[in-house]
């Protein structure tokens, strides 16, 4: 499997061309599996489920259209996004327990920082309780601090997700994230902690091994706990 580090802030189209392309010999057998980490200039993407209402400032960045599941996503500079592009028909063919796996590897990263990641029915990606602010309906407020979204080409699997280091948070406000209107965004360092990007790519690596093997055990997911 190829581990590679993208430098500087990769063009979306270009690195999305390229990880189409990387999917396609893969699934024909000429190339290893592959993870990419990176970091993108400001831009908006838009998945298969998006609602054109929720692009509220549609002339602040480049909006492109990403293909993978979910709706309008942000990145840009201090988000860590990991392309995740693996042969899925020799890793059990099972969408749900591949994005499952995603999440844990997300929320198992976080720990390290001593931050507890969760799940939430219906509300894609990885949350944080934010017991210093009130939420909906006089709860702890809930902010996301990591996103999912992928695609499969012939069981080959390609996009992947997205963290939270220290990006500019106000670049969210030209988009409803994911469309969900009654939450935040959070990243870690908005979260007090001074972690860099070589810090968090550290902990998603040494957590890598084991989301890999849980694709394969006969271990029920998480997901299903």
């Amino acid at each position: 499997m190829e581990i590679k580090h993208i430098s500087g802030l990769a063009p979306y189209a270009k690195t999305l061309a390229a990880m189409e392309a990387r999917v396609a010999q893969i699934a024909a057998g000429t190339a290893d599996e592959a993870i990419w980490l990176l970091e993108h200039p400001p831009l908006y993407t838009a998945g298969t489920s998006t609602n054109p209402a929720d692009l509220t400032d549609p002339t602040r960045f480049p909006v492109h259209i990403a293909g993978r599941g979910g709706q309008y996503t942000y990145h840009g500079p201090g988000q860590r996004v990991v392309y995740v592009m693996l042969d899925l028909n020799t890793r059990g063919r099972d969408v749900r327990r591949f994005v499952c796996a995603l999440e844990d590897l997300i929320i198992a990263t976080l720990a390290a920082f001593n931050v507890r990641g969760e799940r939430r029915a219906g509300r894609v990606g990885v949350w944080v309780v934010r017991p210093d602010r009130m939420g909906v309906g006089g709860a702890a407020a809930e902010d996301k601090i990591a996103a999912i979204g992928v695609k499969l080409r012939r069981w080959v699997s390609f996009h992947g997700i997205s963290i939270n280091v220290e990006p500019d948070l106000s670049h969210f406000s030209g988009i409803v994230p994911c469309g969900i209107k009654d939450h935040g965004i959070t990243s870690l360092v908005d979260l007090g902690l001074p972690v860099t990007m070589a810090d968090l790519d550290a902990a998603l690596l040494a957590q890598l091994p084991q989301m890999l093997a849980r694709l394969q055990s006969d271990v029920p997911d998480t997901c299903n706990a």
